[in-house]
Protein backbone atom coordinates (compact mmCIF):
# COMPACT_ATOMS: atom_id res chain seq x y z
CA UNK A 1 0.00 0.00 0.00
CA UNK A 2 1.07 3.40 -0.61
CA UNK A 3 1.90 5.96 2.15
CA UNK A 4 -0.95 8.17 2.40
CA UNK A 5 -0.24 11.84 3.67
CA UNK A 6 -3.12 12.29 6.15
CA UNK A 7 -3.12 15.67 6.07
CA UNK A 8 -4.75 15.36 2.40
CA UNK A 9 -7.73 14.02 4.12
CA UNK A 10 -10.99 15.28 5.24
CA UNK A 11 -12.61 13.01 8.47
CA UNK A 12 -14.36 11.10 6.21
CA UNK A 13 -12.10 10.00 3.38
CA UNK A 14 -9.78 9.47 7.09
CA UNK A 15 -12.29 7.15 7.61
CA UNK A 16 -12.43 4.82 4.84
CA UNK A 17 -8.61 5.03 5.56
CA UNK A 18 -8.91 3.34 8.62
CA UNK A 19 -11.35 0.68 6.97
CA UNK A 20 -8.92 -0.05 4.55
CA UNK A 21 -6.90 -0.88 7.73
CA UNK A 22 -9.10 -2.86 9.10
CA UNK A 23 -9.77 -0.21 12.31
CA UNK A 24 -12.98 1.60 13.40
CA UNK A 25 -14.09 4.59 11.94
CA UNK A 26 -14.11 6.43 15.04
CA UNK A 27 -10.57 6.52 15.50
CA UNK A 28 -10.87 9.54 12.54
CA UNK A 29 -12.16 11.88 15.30
CA UNK A 30 -8.94 11.15 17.50
CA UNK A 31 -6.64 11.46 14.77
CA UNK A 32 -8.13 14.92 13.57
CA UNK A 33 -7.92 16.14 17.38
CA UNK A 34 -4.19 14.93 17.72
CA UNK A 35 -2.69 16.42 14.07
CA UNK A 36 -4.63 19.92 13.97
CA UNK A 37 -6.14 20.81 17.76
CA UNK A 38 -2.63 19.84 19.24
CA UNK A 39 -0.37 19.48 16.60
CA UNK A 40 1.33 16.25 17.45
CA UNK A 41 2.66 14.33 14.39
CA UNK A 42 4.65 11.41 15.73
CA UNK A 43 1.93 8.20 15.64
CA UNK A 44 4.22 7.32 18.93
CA UNK A 45 2.89 10.11 21.01
CA UNK A 46 -0.82 9.66 19.84
CA UNK A 47 -1.35 7.26 23.50
CA UNK A 48 -5.65 7.07 22.89
CA UNK A 49 -4.99 4.92 19.70
CA UNK A 50 -3.88 1.15 20.13
CA UNK A 51 -0.65 0.09 19.48
CA UNK A 52 -1.41 -1.88 16.36
CA UNK A 53 -2.99 0.89 15.12
CA UNK A 54 -0.11 3.44 15.35
CA UNK A 55 2.22 0.68 14.14
CA UNK A 56 -0.16 0.48 10.83
CA UNK A 57 -0.31 4.21 10.69
CA UNK A 58 3.73 4.73 10.33
CA UNK A 59 3.77 1.73 8.14
CA UNK A 60 1.36 3.22 5.83
CA UNK A 61 0.64 7.11 6.33
CA UNK A 62 2.37 10.08 6.52
CA UNK A 63 2.06 13.28 7.83
CA UNK A 64 3.80 15.81 5.47
CA UNK A 65 3.47 19.71 5.44
CA UNK A 66 5.03 22.15 3.11
CA UNK A 67 8.37 23.63 4.80
CA UNK A 68 9.02 27.12 6.00
CA UNK A 69 11.63 28.70 3.17
CA UNK A 70 11.46 31.99 4.78
CA UNK A 71 9.63 33.87 7.55
CA UNK A 72 9.02 38.01 7.79
CA UNK A 73 7.74 39.93 10.46
CA UNK A 74 6.15 43.27 9.74
CA UNK A 75 6.83 46.18 11.84
CA UNK A 76 3.04 46.35 11.88
CA UNK A 77 3.18 42.66 13.16
CA UNK A 78 2.40 41.03 10.43
CA UNK A 79 3.47 37.89 9.52
CA UNK A 80 4.20 36.08 5.89
CA UNK A 81 5.74 32.85 5.55
CA UNK A 82 7.32 31.54 2.10
CA UNK A 83 6.14 28.11 1.99
CA UNK A 84 8.14 25.57 0.06
CA UNK A 85 6.23 22.81 -1.80
CA UNK A 86 7.16 19.42 -2.32
CA UNK A 87 7.74 19.92 -5.95
CA UNK A 88 9.73 23.09 -5.66
CA UNK A 89 7.58 25.35 -6.23
CA UNK A 90 6.77 27.65 -3.29
CA UNK A 91 3.31 29.77 -1.96
CA UNK A 92 2.85 32.41 0.27
CA UNK A 93 0.64 32.59 3.78
CA UNK A 94 0.29 35.76 5.87
CA UNK A 95 -1.02 36.15 8.94
CA UNK A 96 -2.51 39.73 10.00
CA UNK A 97 -3.20 40.83 13.85
CA UNK A 98 -5.71 43.10 15.11
CA UNK A 99 -6.65 44.28 18.47
CA UNK A 100 -9.58 41.74 18.41
CA UNK A 101 -8.67 38.60 15.96
CA UNK A 102 -5.66 37.00 14.06
CA UNK A 103 -6.70 37.06 10.57
CA UNK A 104 -5.33 34.35 8.60
CA UNK A 105 -4.15 34.77 4.72
CA UNK A 106 -4.69 31.36 3.33
CA UNK A 107 -4.03 30.31 -0.86
CA UNK A 108 -5.43 27.96 -2.87
CA UNK A 109 -3.22 27.72 -6.12
CA UNK A 110 0.41 28.27 -6.83
CA UNK A 111 -0.10 30.86 -8.54
CA UNK A 112 -3.65 32.13 -10.09
CA UNK A 113 -5.57 30.76 -12.77
CA UNK A 114 -6.77 33.96 -13.58
CA UNK A 115 -5.56 37.32 -14.75
CA UNK A 116 -6.87 39.91 -12.32
CA UNK A 117 -4.53 43.25 -13.74
CA UNK A 118 -3.77 44.60 -10.63
CA UNK A 119 -2.65 41.66 -8.23
CA UNK A 120 0.39 40.28 -8.27
CA UNK A 121 -0.05 36.70 -7.88
CA UNK A 122 -2.01 37.36 -11.35
CA UNK A 123 0.98 38.58 -13.36
CA UNK A 124 3.22 35.58 -11.52
CA UNK A 125 0.94 32.99 -13.71
CA UNK A 126 -0.16 29.64 -12.54
CA UNK A 127 1.24 25.83 -12.06
CA UNK A 128 -1.38 23.75 -10.18
CA UNK A 129 -3.70 24.06 -7.84
CA UNK A 130 -3.05 22.92 -4.10
CA UNK A 131 -4.14 19.90 -2.62
CA UNK A 132 -5.84 19.76 0.71
CA UNK A 133 -2.61 19.34 3.00
CA UNK A 134 -1.59 21.74 1.34
CA UNK A 135 -3.82 24.00 2.04
CA UNK A 136 -4.86 23.07 5.80
CA UNK A 137 -1.21 22.84 6.07
CA UNK A 138 -1.00 26.70 6.20
CA UNK A 139 -3.33 26.56 9.31
CA UNK A 140 -1.44 24.30 10.53
CA UNK A 141 2.04 25.96 10.06
CA UNK A 142 0.91 29.50 11.20
CA UNK A 143 -0.54 28.04 14.73
CA UNK A 144 1.98 26.42 16.26
CA UNK A 145 4.62 29.06 14.56
CA UNK A 146 2.41 31.58 16.56
CA UNK A 147 1.97 29.40 19.82
CA UNK A 148 6.03 30.03 19.75
CA UNK A 149 5.32 33.66 19.63
CA UNK A 150 2.80 33.20 22.98
CA UNK A 151 1.26 36.48 21.77
CA UNK A 152 -1.30 36.35 19.03
CA UNK A 153 -3.45 32.96 17.50
CA UNK A 154 -5.41 32.77 14.52
CA UNK A 155 -8.95 33.03 15.28
CA UNK A 156 -10.23 34.07 11.52
CA UNK A 157 -8.41 32.40 8.26
CA UNK A 158 -9.87 34.70 5.13
CA UNK A 159 -9.36 32.25 1.27
CA UNK A 160 -8.04 35.46 0.00
CA UNK A 161 -4.43 34.27 -0.77
CA UNK A 162 -2.88 32.73 -3.54
CA UNK A 163 -5.28 31.86 -6.27
CA UNK A 164 -9.06 31.70 -7.12
CA UNK A 165 -10.57 28.88 -4.48
CA UNK A 166 -13.48 28.12 -6.78
CA UNK A 167 -11.34 26.73 -9.35
CA UNK A 168 -9.62 24.17 -6.76
CA UNK A 169 -13.10 23.35 -5.59
CA UNK A 170 -12.84 20.22 -3.62
CA UNK A 171 -9.75 20.74 -2.04
CA UNK A 172 -10.88 23.81 -0.70
CA UNK A 173 -14.04 22.67 0.59
CA UNK A 174 -12.49 19.97 2.71
CA UNK A 175 -9.85 22.47 3.99
CA UNK A 176 -12.97 24.92 5.32
CA UNK A 177 -14.42 22.02 6.81
CA UNK A 178 -11.58 21.17 8.83
CA UNK A 179 -10.91 24.62 9.65
CA UNK A 180 -14.77 24.33 11.02
CA UNK A 181 -14.49 21.28 13.06
CA UNK A 182 -14.44 21.56 16.70
CA UNK A 183 -12.27 18.86 16.77
CA UNK A 184 -9.46 20.51 14.51
CA UNK A 185 -9.74 24.64 15.08
CA UNK A 186 -13.36 25.26 15.87
CA UNK A 187 -13.78 28.20 13.69
CA UNK A 188 -17.21 29.82 13.68
CA UNK A 189 -18.22 29.52 10.21
CA UNK A 190 -18.63 33.76 10.54
CA UNK A 191 -15.11 33.57 10.89
CA UNK A 192 -13.99 31.92 7.65
CA UNK A 193 -14.43 33.55 4.47
CA UNK A 194 -14.28 32.57 1.00
CA UNK A 195 -13.00 34.87 -1.68
CA UNK A 196 -14.24 34.80 -5.14
CA UNK A 197 -14.14 36.65 -8.31
CA UNK A 198 -17.17 35.72 -9.53
CA UNK A 199 -16.98 31.63 -10.95
CA UNK A 200 -20.68 31.48 -10.68
CA UNK A 201 -21.70 27.38 -10.95
CA UNK A 202 -19.18 27.10 -8.20
CA UNK A 203 -20.76 29.93 -5.87
CA UNK A 204 -24.35 28.27 -6.02
CA UNK A 205 -22.93 24.65 -5.37
CA UNK A 206 -20.86 26.62 -2.47
CA UNK A 207 -24.57 27.91 -1.31
CA UNK A 208 -25.05 24.26 0.14
CA UNK A 209 -21.81 22.81 0.85
CA UNK A 210 -19.84 24.79 3.05
CA UNK A 211 -21.37 27.39 5.37
CA UNK A 212 -18.69 30.22 5.44
CA UNK A 213 -18.62 33.88 5.02
CA UNK A 214 -18.97 34.91 1.20
CA UNK A 215 -16.25 37.66 -0.35
CA UNK A 216 -16.78 38.45 -3.67
CA UNK A 217 -14.13 41.04 -6.33
CA UNK A 218 -15.74 43.23 -8.10
CA UNK A 219 -13.12 45.89 -8.33
CA UNK A 220 -15.51 48.19 -10.65
CA UNK A 221 -19.55 49.24 -11.12
CA UNK A 222 -19.32 48.06 -15.06
CA UNK A 223 -18.61 45.01 -17.35
CA UNK A 224 -16.80 47.37 -19.42
CA UNK A 225 -14.29 48.27 -16.46
CA UNK A 226 -14.92 44.98 -15.13
CA UNK A 227 -13.95 42.84 -18.25
CA UNK A 228 -10.22 45.04 -18.06
CA UNK A 229 -9.56 44.88 -14.12
CA UNK A 230 -11.12 40.91 -13.58
CA UNK A 231 -10.86 39.38 -17.49
CA UNK A 232 -13.34 36.52 -15.53
CA UNK A 233 -16.19 39.21 -16.17
CA UNK A 234 -16.32 38.35 -19.41
CA UNK A 235 -17.73 34.81 -19.09
CA UNK A 236 -20.00 35.85 -16.04
CA UNK A 237 -20.72 39.30 -16.28
CA UNK A 238 -22.16 41.79 -13.46
CA UNK A 239 -25.97 40.56 -15.02
CA UNK A 240 -25.53 37.15 -14.05
CA UNK A 241 -23.22 38.06 -10.64
CA UNK A 242 -25.24 40.35 -8.94
CA UNK A 243 -28.48 38.31 -8.65
CA UNK A 244 -26.20 35.21 -7.52
CA UNK A 245 -25.12 37.31 -4.61
CA UNK A 246 -28.42 38.99 -3.80
CA UNK A 247 -29.85 35.20 -3.15
CA UNK A 248 -25.99 33.48 -1.69
CA UNK A 249 -27.64 33.53 1.67
CA UNK A 250 -31.00 32.42 2.43
CA UNK A 251 -34.04 34.83 2.74
CA UNK A 252 -34.14 36.10 6.56
CA UNK A 253 -30.45 35.84 7.36
CA UNK A 254 -28.87 38.75 8.59
CA UNK A 255 -25.62 37.32 6.20
CA UNK A 256 -24.94 39.48 3.58
CA UNK A 257 -22.28 39.31 0.95
CA UNK A 258 -19.17 41.13 1.45
CA UNK A 259 -17.95 43.07 -1.93
CA UNK A 260 -13.98 43.74 -1.96
CA UNK A 261 -13.00 46.93 -4.20
CA UNK A 262 -9.35 47.82 -5.00
CA UNK A 263 -8.99 51.81 -4.86
CA UNK A 264 -6.91 52.78 -8.63
CA UNK A 265 -5.74 56.34 -8.67
CA UNK A 266 -7.98 57.81 -11.93
CA UNK A 267 -9.54 53.99 -13.34
CA UNK A 268 -12.27 53.18 -10.49
CA UNK A 269 -12.66 55.52 -7.76
CA UNK A 270 -14.43 58.64 -9.18
CA UNK A 271 -17.38 60.07 -7.64
CA UNK A 272 -19.46 58.77 -11.02
CA UNK A 273 -18.10 55.07 -10.36
CA UNK A 274 -19.23 55.62 -6.70
CA UNK A 275 -22.74 56.63 -7.69
CA UNK A 276 -22.47 53.38 -10.64
CA UNK A 277 -21.61 51.43 -7.92
CA UNK A 278 -24.91 52.21 -6.17
CA UNK A 279 -27.01 51.72 -8.62
CA UNK A 280 -26.36 47.88 -9.22
CA UNK A 281 -25.73 46.78 -5.35
CA UNK A 282 -29.46 47.06 -4.94
CA UNK A 283 -29.93 44.55 -1.93
CA UNK A 284 -28.41 44.47 1.74
CA UNK A 285 -24.41 43.51 1.57
CA UNK A 286 -21.33 45.30 2.46
CA UNK A 287 -18.11 47.09 0.89
CA UNK A 288 -14.75 46.90 1.45
CA UNK A 289 -12.90 49.87 -0.33
CA UNK A 290 -9.03 47.93 -0.41
CA UNK A 291 -5.88 50.69 -1.12
CA UNK A 292 -3.91 49.69 -3.90
CA UNK A 293 -0.80 47.96 -2.65
CA UNK A 294 1.62 48.39 -5.80
CA UNK A 295 4.33 45.79 -6.84
CA UNK A 296 7.24 46.15 -9.16
CA UNK A 297 6.31 47.12 -12.84
CA UNK A 298 2.74 47.62 -12.26
CA UNK A 299 1.02 50.57 -14.49
CA UNK A 300 -1.51 51.44 -11.19
CA UNK A 301 -1.16 53.86 -7.99
CA UNK A 302 -3.56 53.73 -5.03
CA UNK A 303 -5.97 56.45 -4.45
CA UNK A 304 -5.10 59.10 -2.29
CA UNK A 305 -7.25 59.08 0.98
CA UNK A 306 -8.99 61.63 0.63
CA UNK A 307 -10.51 60.43 -2.69
CA UNK A 308 -11.08 56.62 -0.76
CA UNK A 309 -13.17 58.35 1.83
CA UNK A 310 -15.01 60.91 -0.87
CA UNK A 311 -16.49 57.55 -2.23
CA UNK A 312 -17.00 55.78 0.50
CA UNK A 313 -19.66 58.77 1.82
CA UNK A 314 -21.34 58.49 -1.55
CA UNK A 315 -21.95 54.60 -0.62
CA UNK A 316 -22.74 55.56 3.01
CA UNK A 317 -25.55 58.27 1.87
CA UNK A 318 -27.01 55.79 -0.22
CA UNK A 319 -27.46 53.26 2.98
CA UNK A 320 -24.22 50.91 1.92
CA UNK A 321 -21.90 49.63 4.89
CA UNK A 322 -18.98 50.45 3.51
CA UNK A 323 -15.46 50.39 4.93
CA UNK A 324 -11.91 51.30 4.04
CA UNK A 325 -9.53 48.38 4.72
CA UNK A 326 -6.57 49.30 6.48
CA UNK A 327 -3.39 48.14 5.01
CA UNK A 328 -1.16 45.79 6.49
CA UNK A 329 1.79 43.96 6.05
CA UNK A 330 3.24 46.17 2.93
CA UNK A 331 6.82 46.87 4.27
CA UNK A 332 7.26 42.90 3.57
CA UNK A 333 5.08 42.58 0.12
CA UNK A 334 2.42 40.81 2.60
CA UNK A 335 -0.56 43.37 2.13
CA UNK A 336 -3.53 42.41 -0.44
CA UNK A 337 -2.45 41.76 -3.85
CA UNK A 338 1.22 41.44 -3.26
CA UNK A 339 1.50 38.04 -2.84
CA UNK A 340 3.54 36.18 -5.24
CA UNK A 341 5.12 33.08 -4.15
CA UNK A 342 8.02 31.42 -6.38
CA UNK A 343 7.26 29.00 -8.97
CA UNK A 344 7.71 28.04 -12.36
CA UNK A 345 4.79 29.50 -14.38
CA UNK A 346 2.78 27.13 -17.22
CA UNK A 347 0.92 29.50 -18.53
CA UNK A 348 3.80 32.03 -20.12
CA UNK A 349 1.93 35.46 -18.65
CA UNK A 350 4.72 36.29 -16.12
CA UNK A 351 7.20 36.83 -19.16
CA UNK A 352 4.55 38.25 -21.55
CA UNK A 353 3.34 40.77 -18.80
CA UNK A 354 7.51 41.30 -18.00
CA UNK A 355 7.77 42.37 -21.63
CA UNK A 356 4.73 44.65 -21.51
CA UNK A 357 3.31 44.92 -17.90
CA UNK A 358 4.72 48.94 -17.70
CA UNK A 359 2.06 49.71 -20.86
CA UNK A 360 -1.13 50.98 -19.38
CA UNK A 361 -4.16 50.12 -21.82
CA UNK A 362 -5.43 53.22 -22.99
CA UNK A 363 -9.10 52.39 -22.70
CA UNK A 364 -8.24 52.68 -19.10
CA UNK A 365 -5.70 55.14 -18.97
CA UNK A 366 -7.88 57.52 -20.46
CA UNK A 367 -11.05 56.66 -18.46
CA UNK A 368 -12.39 58.61 -15.18
CA UNK A 369 -16.23 57.60 -15.00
Amino acid sequence: MTQVNLLDLGIEELKKFLSSLDEPPYRAQQIIQWIHQRGVTDFDLMTNLSKSLRVKLAAHSTIEFPAISLERASQDGTYKWLLRLPDGNSIETVFIPERDRGTLCVSSQVGCGLNCSFCSTGKEGFNRNLSLGEIIGQVWIAARQLEKYGNAKVTNVVMMGMGEPLLNYDPVIGAMALMLDDLAYGLSKYRVTLSTSGVIPAMEKLKTDSPVALAVSLHAPTNELRNELVPLNKRYPLEQLMPVCKNFFPVGSKRVVTFEYVMLAGINDSEAQARQLVRILTFPCKVNLIPFNPFPNTQYTRSDDATIERFRQILLAAGINAWTRKTRGGDIDGACGQLAGEFKDKTGRNERWLKTGRLVPKSINSRRG
